[in-house]
């Protein structure tokens, strides 16, 4: 998608998540997004374009790191379940409780019996929170092979995109297929009727978030209560008060006008 098309319809989608965004605090909705997908499928920016015009205190982004000693020894769910939304919120995971059934079986980083335990546990789970009213919307953002190797090389080549290629990237590569049958089986065993799966296309970036934001503004009705602008008072005069000499404080300009 060029980007003069997409830049022009993402304003009228901000603007539409930012009355979702009003209507969720307004109305004390508690939402949760999931998103998960391959390395390099566009996630962490999908997130940034649905959050960034957004107050990040109503709709906040998780995406916590490896587990510590003491969470490795507890409850697999208990790292997440602080970070589940209160009334008012729309929490959005950059990754979740799904790295159980992805990276983790994959890796081999939980055994066997962890994986399967987890695997019947996870859509009670989901049942319960979704019964006590919480809205919870999973997407997997899919990549075909050829584009995620195109991003990783890009990635390998550009300065400013380096740091996103970490040696667990370069660990999956080796085990596509066993990404894709892991993948398989979540779907399989956790795309339920209170919490299915939907799967975005992102082999195009541009097209890919659009197409996801207007599937999420779909997900829950809302109406529009932004308020009308507001009338500013006067700023004070100045009066008698001169601001001090603060030059010294100023940084370089190397840029200006």
């Amino acid at each position: 998608m060029k980007r003069k098309r997409y830049e022009k319809r993402l304003r009228t989608y901000e603007a539409e998540l930012a009355k979702l965004q009003g209507w969720i605090k307004a109305e004390g909705l508690r939402v949760v997004v999931i998103f998960e997908g391959r390395d390099a499928a566009g996630k962490g920016g999908t997130i940034k374009t649905i959050s960034r015009r957004l107050n990040p205190r109503v709709v906040p982004t998780v995406a916590l790191g490896v587990p510590t000693d003491r969470e490795k020894g507890q409850w697999y769910l208990q790292r997440y379940v602080p970070h589940l939304p209160g009334p008012g919120e729309m929490v959005l995971f950059d990754r979740s409780w799904y790295n159980r059934l992805g990276v983790e079986k994959v890796m081999g980083f939980c055994t066997d019996e962890q994986y399967e335990d987890f695997l019947r546990l996870c859509p009670a789970f989901e049942q319960v929170i979704v019964e006590d009213g919480i809205i919870l919307i999973k997407y997997w953002l899919h990549v075909s092979d050829d584009e995620q190797e195109r991003r990783f090389q890009r990635r390998n080549t550009d300065p400013r995109r380096r740091w996103k290629l970490s040696p667990m990237d370069l660990e999956a590569r080796s085990r596509w297929v066993e990404y894709s049958k892991a993948r398989d089986a979540m779907f399989e065993h956790t795309s339920t009727e209170w919490a299915p799966w939907h799967v975005n296309d992102m082999n195009d970036k541009r097209s890919g978030r659009l197409n996801l934001i207007a599937h999420l503004l779909d997900q829950i009705p809302y109406e529009d209560l932004t308020p009308a602008p507001l009338e500013l008072p006067d700023r004070q005069p100045q009066g008698d008060y001169v601001a001090p000499d603060w030059q010294d404080l100023l940084i370089p300009q190397t840029y200006s006008d």
